[in-house]
């Protein structure tokens, strides 16, 4: 498999990944002759570079008759994410401090307070079913932080 760093460095693969994108999105395909007219580029350099997507694995063909119609594989760039990622979110405070309010706003003590502890001093422990789910939930809360750190790092390119 071609590096796909050198595959996304062409600027018109990008641009045909852009179009496989939309298309992607709206759940259909795309022919090269609408490739074509889209981008504006002769239908020969459209062919060159959707062999060296195929090649990559960031396009599936139908072939239906003389016919082709092309779809995006995002799966490879998931790789280029992986790598991406840390470098985007370095330098994000990802702290997040919670503060229990009563109704007219006054600050409470929240779970973690002294409340959590029995008469004999021993801290209370979670019956294992909801010790399992809080586990599940502490696992989905990472993934969301992680899925928000790409979006925010993503909304900072645009700029």
């Amino acid at each position: 498999m071609p590096d796909i760093f050198g595959v996304i460095a062409d600027a018109t693969r990008r641009d045909i990944l852009q179009v496989l994108l939309e298309r992607f999105q709206r759940d259909s395909e795309i022919s090269v002759s609408e490739i074509v007219a889209q981008l504006e580029i002769s239908q020969p350099t459209v062919s060159k570079h959707l062999k060296v997507l195929r090649e990559s694995e960031l396009v599936t063909v139908r072939e239906e008759g003389q016919h082709r119609f092309y779809s995006l594989n995002p799966e490879p760039l998931e790789m280029i994410e992986d790598f991406v990622i840390p470098f985007l979110s370095a330098g994000f405070d990802t702290e997040v401090t919670v503060e229990y309010l009563s109704e007219n706003g006054e600050r409470v003590p929240g779970p973690a307070s002294d409340d959590a502890f029995t008469d004999a001093g021993e801290e209370e422990v979670l019956p294992e079913e909801a010790a399992a789910a809080a586990e599940r939930m502490g696992r989905a809360a990472a993934r969301a932080e992680n899925r928000v750190k790409e979006l925010v790092a993503r909304f900072r390119l645009r700029d």
